[in-house]
């Protein structure tokens, strides 16, 4: 039987919601769809937001063959066999899910096909593509973020399913399901099999079902590492430390753990502890030259010292300020007095502010000194 999120699946830009800043008008995959644009692009996202649709909507508006496979389980004879494949002229476009998880031989194998032009990739990925893409291969395709889909989101696809419920039990699936529309969609269509009516117990009921549990790899990781970081955020090591057993016991990359505890340094520790930075990059460094099992070692003290550590976000937000600012205005013009001039001189201290005349006096990092 066909999953509800399958059935209700986009099939065109008018029916698909959310990524407004990749799919909206005159925005990148918009124009490339609608030109019929061919080129290689990766999909970098959190579960749930989009990126198997837009690949499918993608290879639908250039008639293309498209080839979907998984990198977990696929390889190179996978790769073959769809080479080998006469398309009779129409372009093969090959959506490789998790991309990730295609290891380095794997992804030069694929490279010389990509660049050649004998298969358009779309690439789908959960984690950072420059880290985990070779470099030769992500240089010839085009990166696309995608964001977690806002509450309004949410509640356009909630809507579009049809199942009737009332707003204590909507809002409680929009939070429970954290921005990923697949694991919504998945409990509504449990809910209703199990219980018939959609109410919040009935869903709480229905997600704590073992039957039900989310098991796929590709939410339970994300699920994970989300306790994870939120468990050092609190300043609780023991749950922390048993996040970090649970993502290692399971076979998770433990690269890809310390990768987030040198982000969380700088994000939640801050200011608070500049040094914090330096430990969580000579934990990353210890794991790539120790390797499993003993760097565990090495993680466990890290996060510890993580934990344990007071927390600062003040720099983090102060960026995010000064970016949304920039997205607002655009490049403002940069003052007079702070171009390149060498008839100036150059002032330690100013009181004066080095902003551009429109957001003069803005202040963006609000810690107390």
């Amino acid at each position: 039987m066909e999953p509800l999120a399958s059935k209700i699946r986009p099939k065109n830009l008018e029916e698909f919601v959310g990524q407004e800043h990749l799919v909206g008008e005159n925005r990148p995959l918009n124009v490339a769809i609608k030109q019929k644009h061919l080129f290689s692009f990766v999909l970098w996202g959190p579960p749930g937001t989009g990126k198997t649709t837009l690949a499918k909507i993608y290879a639908n508006s250039l008639d293309a063959k498209l080839y979907e496979l998984s990198a977990v389980s696929a390889g190179k004879a996978d790769i073959k066999k769809l080479l080998e494949e006469d398309s009779q002229g129409v372009p093969k476009v090959l959506f490789l899910d998790e991309i990730h998880r295609f290891n380095k031989s794997q992804q030069d194998f694929l490279l010389p096909y990509v660049e050649r032009g004998e298969i358009t990739l779309i690439g789908a990925t959960t984690e950072n593509p420059s880290f985990e893409v070779i470099p030769a291969l992500l240089s010839r395709c085009r990166v696309f973020v995608l964001n977690e889909l806002s509450e309004d989101n949410m509640k356009a696809i909630i809507k579009r399913i049809g199942l009737k419920m009332d707003k204590e039990a909507e809002d409680w699936l929009i939070n429970m399901a954290n921005g990923d529309a697949r694991q919504a969609i998945t409990m509504l269509e449990n809910t209703r099999e199990l219980y018939k009516e959609i109410t919040k117990e009935n869903l709480k009921n229905a997600l704590q079902s073992k039957f039900l549990r989310y098991d796929k790899a590709g939410d339970e990781h994300y699920n994970t590492i989300s306790a994870f970081i939120k468990s050092m955020r609190a300043s609780q090591p023991d749950a922390a430390l048993y996040y970090l057993a649970r993502m290692i016991d399971s076979g998770e990359d433990p690269k890809f753990i310390a990768r987030r505890m040198v982000i969380f340094a700088s994000e939640d520790i801050g200011l608070a502890l500049p040094t914090a930075l330096v430990v969580a990059n000579d934990v990353f460094r210890a794991v790539e030259i120790i390797g499993l099992p003993e760097c565990g070692i090495n993680l466990a003290t890290g996060v510890v010292y993580l934990c344990q550590a007071k927390k600062d976000r003040s720099a983090y937000e102060a960026y995010i300020a000064a970016t949304a600012d920039v997205k607002q205005y655009g490049n403002l013009p940069i003052p007079m007095e702070l171009r390149n001039n060498p008839g100036n001189g150059y002032d330690k201290y100013s009181k004066e502010s080095f902003l551009p005349d429109k957001l003069k006096g803005k202040q963006y990092l609000l810690t107390k000194q």
